[in-house]
């Protein structure tokens, strides 16, 4: 690996504690407005469908002007969120925030188009693995400043959030150089820029049926991720540090994973046979998680949980990278970053929606529910394989 690839990764990193500090505080910070179980969901709602719109056209933007002006502008639009939201004091305020966040949160897929510019077919699994590892080591700091952040106000937390977010700016423009080689040709029109591309993605050969099924990923994981803080709050009757908490479990688990996982499995087997097991392990457990109302045993299938969907998201991401054209790489990843995000508007919004607080056993449907979408994800994936197959064998 060169480099921009670990300049990239430390981006990621720091990008990465910008994110993570706010997800355990979210859900909390909506209910200091007086939102309702739905309306919270709709925090996450509002910012997911703003970057789905947004994020395939800074894709296609970054393959005509370059990775580094627009990693510079999603960035810096981050950091302004995230201060208006922790100085809100009304709820249209922290909405107003969370789309501002949303619109301009494309660099997740001109990182990982960074990635793929930087490195050759054979290394990139192994690449994104280093990059998702290095993103999740922010699930592991992340929550531990969230915590701190916390005995402050949950409103602190959103300008620790802003002030990482800055320094990845920083990082950006004075370490980070221009990565792309071929640039894109220019556009005449807003739908060249991303937006039509949303549909004539899905006909990319091998692309589009790798874009359905990282759509259906999405939903399945924002589903679960929304909703277990709800279950784990008012089934199992634990508080917002124990939250915090598990949101730092999962992120130590990743680390392992993506780090010493990923090298093992992908010399043993392929990649689509790892993101078929990733996707199982994850099926059965949502299954298993709300069969039990004790935090001891949720723990437990968490942990198992949370090292099999490690491996999800970095095979997802490296088969999309093999099977698309070099000056397609921004594209590409902008249209699955932005098919993910609509997927993380839809899942959180299904949760609240199943949710009745007069009722605690509706808590873990949308659990059952995620299990089961997960289970028709990967009969999905078993059946379209020799779509996007041959480019890796």
């Amino acid at each position: 690996m060169n480099r921009n690839f670990w300049i990239v990764a430390l981006i990621a990193f720091v990008n990465s504690l910008s994110l993570t500090i706010l997800i355990p505080i979210i859900y909390l910070y909506g209910k200091k407005f007086g939102l309702s179980d739905f309306q919270t969901s709709l925090l996450f709602s509002t910012y997911s469908i703003a970057q789905f719109f947004a994020t395939p056209v800074i894709g296609k933007l970054s393959d005509r002007f370059g990775r580094k002006p627009l990693l510079i502008i999603s960035l810096g639009g981050t950091v302004i969120a995230n201060l208006i939201a922790g100085t809100a004091t009304t709820a249209v305020v922290l909405f107003v925030a969370r789309f501002l966040d949303g619109i301009t949160g494309g660099n997740a897929s001109v990182a990982q188009a960074v990635i793929s510019d930087v490195t050759t077919p054979g290394n990139r699994a192994k690449a994104f693995g280093i990059y998702g590892a290095a993103f999740s080591l922010g699930f592991v700091l992340g929550p531990a400043t969230s915590l701190l952040a916390q005995q402050i106000s949950l409103g602190a937390a959103f300008l620790v959030s802003a002030a990482f977010a800055f320094i990845a700016v920083l990082l950006t423009i004075f370490l980070l150089p221009e990565t792309i080689q071929n640039r894109a040709d220019k556009a005449h029109n807003i739908f060249d820029l991303g937006l039509g591309n949303l549909i004539k993605g899905l006909f990319i050969p091998k692309i589009g049926i790798l874009l359905v099924i990282n759509f259906f990923i999405g939903t399945t994981f924002t589903i679960f991720t929304y909703a277990f803080q709800p279950y784990f709050i008012n089934v199992l009757a634990q508080n917002s540090k124990s939250l915090t908490l598990m949101f730092l479990l999962f992120g130590v688990l990743s680390v392992v994973m993506q780090t010493w996982g990923v090298s093992i499995l992908i010399r043993k087997f392929n990649l689509i046979n790892i993101l078929f097991l990733g996707l199982f392990v994850r099926s059965l457990s949502f299954i298993l998680m709300p069969i039990l109302p004790n935090v001891v045993y949720f723990v437990a299938v968490s942990i198992v949980y949370s090292l099999f969907n490690s491996l999800v998201q970095p095979m997802i991401n490296t088969l999309i990278s093999l099977n698309a054209q070099p000056e397609q790489q921004g594209t590409a990843m902008g249209l699955n970053s932005s098919y993910l995000s609509i997927s993380n508007g839809i899942g959180p919004a299904i949760a609240g929606m199943m949710i009745h607080q007069s009722h605690p056993i509706t808590y873990g449907y949308p659990l059952y529910l995620a299990g089961a979408l997960t289970f028709f994800v990967l009969l999905l994936a078993i059946v379209t394989r020799k779509r996007y197959t041959a480019k890796v064998q």
